[in-house]
């Protein structure tokens, strides 16, 4: 459900409606816009209905149904019955969610908090640091933005994202300096662990 437009400032309209854009992060836009009652209409943000496989559920459908949950050890078990049903599970969450909560996985609370916490700091770099990782192709090691590819969509995300890839080689951003082979080398390992290299 896209909203319309608050006044908004002459550097504002040309950030969200020239193109090809320049990142602007969704929380520069808010932070331009003090007294946003609604999403600009370029953005999208949709609340209801959820979609799921290409069908619509209603609120209450959605309420009832939890996230399908995948026991992370069982996919490396030697019982081969436990390893094909947490397999075929997996492929249901999938099919039908197209998303999964991990459990048993091995990465260390600790480790998840300290991923939050330089993740956090990196969206509170300033714009001008944070644009050294705007992605120019989907496929970049580390990209940031707000949208798939926001030089040509029409209609952009209400978020803002940090990729990298951590398989088959390590890469993280430089900044902030959170961000370093230790922050990262439990989930680059469980990634290696689960592609069975």
């Amino acid at each position: 459900m896209a909203a319309t437009s608050p006044s908004l400032s002459q550097h504002s309209q040309s950030s969200l409606t020239d193109s090809p854009r320049k990142l602007t992060s969704i929380k520069a836009v808010a932070a331009e816009l003090h007294g946003l009652t609604s999403i600009p209409s370029v953005y999208s943000f949709q609340t209801v209905p959820n979609i799921v496989n290409d069908e619509a559920l209603s609120v209450s459908e959605a309420d009832d149904e939890s996230i399908p949950t995948i026991d992370f050890s069982l996919l490396t078990s030697s019982n081969p019955e436990e390893r094909s049903k947490v397999i075929q599970d997996l492929a249901k969450a999938c099919q039908d969610w197209g998303f999964f909560m991990v459990t048993n996985h091995g990465v260390p609370e600790s480790m998840m908090k300290a991923m939050i916490e330089a993740c956090a700091a990196f969206f509170e770099l300033p714009e001008e640091e944070k644009q050294e990782f705007e992605g120019k192709h989907v496929l970049d090691p580390i990209r940031c933005g707000t949208s798939f590819n926001a030089s040509v969509d029409k209609v952009l995300f209400w978020r803002d994202f940090l990729k990298i890839f951590l398989h088959p080689h390590f890469h993280a951003p430089t900044k902030p300096s959170r961000f370093s082979g230790n922050t990262l080398h439990v989930p680059l390992r469980v990634t290696v662990q689960l592609s069975g290299q």
